[in-house]
């Protein structure tokens, strides 16, 4: 795949393109702050923006403000924001557009290597990737607010994959469970969330959402 990177950190910034490039991908680019990121991705036309949360000149979120603006002027691009930390109202900027092509990792996640290199795979194909820490620290803040109170262990184990971006049968695959009770569970989860089916809004991506929300 064809990736912009941004991120303020020489070491990591230049691990990151050394690692694409060894897997084969085309690394069209790579900045040290946010500046110039939006411009020379409608330029350049990458397929993923790979780009820190947090950059010069004042390290608060120049880096998020630039990946929201290209989820919103260049929404077939993939955007993969890295973050040192749960950025609760980060994530929720981020995935304001929806959840595709979009991803929320914590920088940890990225010496993970076959983590990292299959959340931009995710993202490429269309899918998001979020990662399993942020999820798990949202159901935690959300427990005690409905609708989400409503969800049992189990419920609340399938949304928190579903979260991660994954597909049906990906989850079955992560829970041990047939694709018939996971789509079963994503039924009820829906239902109890209010989520009815509607033209125009996947449900999916309201389920995401209402984590954020709660």
């Amino acid at each position: 795949m064809r990736v912009i990177l941004a991120e303020d950190s020489t070491l990591l910034r230049e691990g990151l393109v050394r690692l694409l490039v060894e897997e084969g991908h085309e690394v069209l680019a790579a900045f040290g702050d946010a500046e110039n990121l939006v411009a020379e991705v409608a330029a350049l036309r990458p397929d993923v923006v790979v780009a820190d949360i947090r950059m010069p000149p004042t390290h608060t979120d120049e880096g998020l403000r630039a990946a929201v603006e290209i989820r919103e002027r260049l929404p077939e691009t993939g955007v993969l924001v890295l973050s040192q930390y749960v950025e609760r109202s980060y994530a929720a900027r981020l995935l304001a557009a929806g959840a595709e092509r979009v991803g929320y990792l914590l920088k940890d996640r990225v010496a993970q290597v076959e983590e990292f290199l299959d959340a931009l795979d995710r993202i490429q194909a269309g899918g998001a990737a979020i990662d399993p820490e942020v999820v798990r620290r949202l159901v935690v803040h959300s427990a005690h607010a409905d609708p989400l109170a409503r969800l049992t262990p189990r419920e609340r184990e399938v949304l928190e994959v579903l979260a991660q971006g994954y597909t049906n049968a990906a989850i079955a695959r992560q829970l041990h469970l047939s694709l018939s009770a996971v789509e079963k569970y994503l039924g009820v989860v829906f239902d109890k969330l209010e989520l009815h089916r509607t033209d125009g809004y996947s449900r999916r991506i309201l389920a995401v959402l209402r984590y954020l929300e709660a």
